[in-house]
């Protein structure tokens, strides 16, 4: 039995999500369908993190167990032929060690949300980033996100659906920059509640759009209380970024 280490990118765009459901296609089902096709075995992919519905991966990080013998290149480009025409690409495989785990070897997670700040629709971008019509101020929005960097209990922050066992984690980074009409936040932690991204990058776009001063979101925060969250940003605009492990 050899493990394999995936580096996968993919848009969320036609996906109930990447973990496997009952209820829809997912990214983790035509990974595993693609494995058996190249293999004839029915191997279990294990993810660094959970996406939802509608969100993109830049490089998530995955492993599967596979007893036929078969180099890394030939499995991605096995799996890349069989992938098709979902928009779902191996980027990287590599041969790892039998105690190396996608999920739990994962040091730390990475994402970025882009808002396309236009008046002008979006084409191209479409289902790819957040439209926002009206001007946001970013350098308000990177202020006001510092009260959220650090431990803190991300309650106001969390879904209702969330399963984690506490809602309290340690957020190592959130900078907020503009780059021409798109504004991106990047928020950097060892793991992140389910909707966790999305409810602060909604929250800034308050800050940016005038609607809340930037103490707000502090005390948004301090409230611990879903009902004091500003707004969800949708999903479209949500990708996972990179995961972190020892070797690197």
């Amino acid at each position: 039995m050899t493990r394999f280490a995936l580096t996968v990118e993919f848009d969320g765009t036609p996906f109930m999500g990447l973990q496997r459901q009952d209820h829809g296609p997912t990214v983790q089902q035509a990974i595993e369908d693609a494995a058996h096709k190249v293999t004839g075995e029915h191997p279990i992919l294990f993810s660094a993190g959970r996406t939802d519905s509608g969100v993109h991966a830049l490089a998530m990080r995955c492993h599967l167990d596979i007893e036929k013998q078969i180099e890394p290149f030939r499995l991605s480009e096995a799996l890349n032929a069989h992938l098709r025409p979902d928009p779902v690409a191996v980027i990287g495989c590599e041969v790892v060690p039998d105690d190396w785990h996608a999920r739990f070897s994962c040091l730390g997670r990475a994402y970025v949300y882009r808002i396309a700040n236009r008046r002008a629709p979006l084409t191209l971008e479409k289902n790819r980033a957040w439209h926002v019509a009206r001007p946001l101020d970013a350098e308000a929005m990177h202020e006001a996100a510092q009260a959220l960097v650090g431990l803190h209990d991300f309650t106001t922050f969390r879904s209702a659906h969330c399963q984690a066992a506490s809602p309290v984690k340690s957020l190592d980074r959130l900078d907020v920059r503009r780059e021409g009409d798109h504004i991106l936040i990047e928020a950097e932690a060892r793991s992140f509640l389910h909707h966790q991204v999305r409810s602060m990058v909604g929250t800034l776009s308050l800050v940016g759009l005038g609607q809340w001063r930037i103490e707000q979101v502090g005390e948004a925060l301090a409230a611990a209380d879903r009902s004091a969250l500003g707004l969800n940003a949708p999903p479209e605009g949500l990708y996972f970024l990179r995961a972190s492990y020892p070797e690197d």
